[in-house]
């Protein structure tokens, strides 16, 4: 199916619901949610589908999926790049995006369901994780990437991993502030980090070959509020020729004939964050031809040889489509939280999180770093 054009006040509920119903079957009983069935999950993927689960009013399954995450949780606060039933599946490292992330997922959660007790039960371990993560920021702003198996930073940042953690400090600041634990130090680091984003790009790509072609790198400054106002017009208006697919969708590489949905998704919101509204609508209306009737989405097209490649139909694109059909139609409380830049006041108290927020004028996944 393709042309699924949405507005304000309009959340296809009745299409969207089997799409729903395929990530609850892909849930294991633990609370986590693997690519698919016998795949290995990771920890910002899984926070992805677990974000969808919230949009549909899933709260039991997606409350699971963080205390999945909260129950394997490292000591230092992070988590290995990927495990299978709950075991560590690949211990070569532990990326600094993946971790930031879940604090993201809880802030979200939260934003829908009102639950003081989740977010109570929640912030210890998303105190850890931001700790992980800040440890290893260098005095120039930018966040390593990764650590190896034995704990040894691997000396590079990413533009799209940084920009996931940038949204990632804002949601850890808004969460502290809520449940009256401020992190000042928090915001400074976010400071510090969309400074570099903006403004030190010889801080990136320092150690290998630059991953512009990426279109994560060309749009996520934007979807996650590095990069805002006319500045985020500018940038994706810049490339897009290199990147969009008239009809099918967005490029993951700018060379490749490839298009997938996860990476439209995204750029829809980021779309959204910029004010092209338009433009939004009519991307996100391609992308339902790539829908199986059990509503699972296949990951993307390869346009030259005209076949769905790979052959997954993953968790995480199932939660792209939530999460930017949210995004449109304004239909939860959280559907703002990658369209706009919402810092709670410091000082304010856990009543606060329903009132005013200050917006930043210029502040502010690499699935994996290839």
């Amino acid at each position: 199916m393709s042309g699924l054009y949405l507005s304000r006040g309009l959340f296809p509920h009745d299409f969207l619901q089997p799409t729903v119903q395929f990530l609850l079957r892909e849930q294991l009983p633990s609370g986590e949610i693997p690519w698919f069935q016998g795949s290995y999950a990771d920890p910002w993927d899984h926070v992805e589908a677990a974000m969808g689960l919230s949009i549909a009013g899933e709260f039991a399954a997606a409350e699971r999926a963080y205390r999945w995450l909260r129950d394997t949780q490292l000591a230092d606060g992070s988590w290995w790049a990927a495990y299978r039933n709950s075991v560590p599946d690949n211990r070569e490292r532990r990326e600094t995006n993946f971790v930031a992330y879940v604090a993201t997922g809880v802030w979200h959660h939260y934003l829908i369901s009102r639950n003081d007790t989740f977010l109570e039960d929640m912030w210890g371990c998303v105190e850890r994780a931001v700790g992980f993560v800040l440890a290893l920021q260098s005095e120039h702003g930018e966040i390593d990437w990764a650590v190896d198996g034995e704990g040894r930073a691997k000396g590079d940042a990413l533009v799209t991993g940084c920009s996931s953690i940038y949204k990632s400090l804002e949601c850890a600041h808004n969460i502290a502030v809520t449940v009256n634990r401020p992190r000042p130090h928090w915001l400074a680091a976010r400071e510090a980090l969309g400074q570099a984003l903006r403004h030190k790009p010889e801080r990136f790509d320092r150690t290998w070959e630059s991953k512009s072609r990426y279109s994560m790198d060309w749009f996520y400054p934007v979807l996650t509020g590095a990069i805002q106002g006319s500045e985020a017009r500018a940038r994706l208006a810049a490339r897009w020729d290199e990147f969009i697919e008239p009809g099918l969708g967005c490029r993951c590489v700018c060379e490749e004939p490839w298009v997938t949905v996860a990476e439209s998704c995204e750029l829809v919101m980021a779309l959204l964050a910029a004010g092209d509204h338009a433009r939004a609508v009519e991307l996100y209306s391609w992308l339902h031809q790539w829908r199986e009737q059990d509503g699972a989405y296949w990951t993307g097209y390869q346009m030259v040889e005209d076949l769905l490649w790979p052959e997954e139909q993953p968790t995480w694109t199932a939660g792209a489509i939530l999460l930017a059909a949210d995004a449109l139609t304004r239909h939860t409380a959280a559907a703002g939280l990658f369209t706009e830049v919402n810092l709670l006041p410091a000082l304010a108290g856990a009543e606060s999180a329903t009132g005013s927020s200050t917006r930043s004028g210029m502040e502010p996944r690499r699935r994996k770093a290839d």
